[in-house]
């Protein structure tokens, strides 16, 4: 059975309230639990206690192989119980292939005015030195 450390909303519309369950990932979200691990309410102001784990009983299902989710990862983050890994992507930055061969033909057109340019001037000079001999 796959086990998932996971937020499952309660609260009302527009108050939204989340309890930290460990729950079979096939069950729906805010369906059937195994246990209630603790709790977050995001209404709260951010140096306020929003988050309430009990550290024991993830570390417990974290040795029984449950995973966390995203969310929960990063509370856990937070708390010191578990180790978010960075999300490192040195590609990002990067333009995209039709991006890049975009700035390659540029580049080249760029290159071909400029000889052409230094050509141009390069013929007048020539025709002068050839008149003069």
């Amino acid at each position: 059975m796959a086990l998932k450390i996971r937020l499952a909303r309660a609260g009302s519309k527009k108050r939204p309230y989340y309890h930290v369950v460990v729950a079979d990932a096939r069950s729906p979200r805010d369906g059937r639990f195994i246990e209630a691990l603790g709790s977050w309410n995001p209404l709260l102001p951010k140096d306020g206690e929003r988050v309430k784990v009990d550290a024991d009983r993830v570390k417990h299902w974290l040795s029984h192989g449950a995973q966390p989710t995203d969310r929960v990862l990063r509370f856990l983050d937070e708390a010191g119980i578990a180790k978010r890994p960075a999300r490192s992507n040195p590609n990002k930055a990067l333009p995209g292939k039709k991006a890049q061969e975009r700035a390659a033909l540029l580049k080249k057109a760029q290159e071909d005015a400029a000889a052409a340019v230094a050509a141009a001037s390069a013929a007048p000079a020539e025709a002068e030195a050839a008149t003069a001999e």
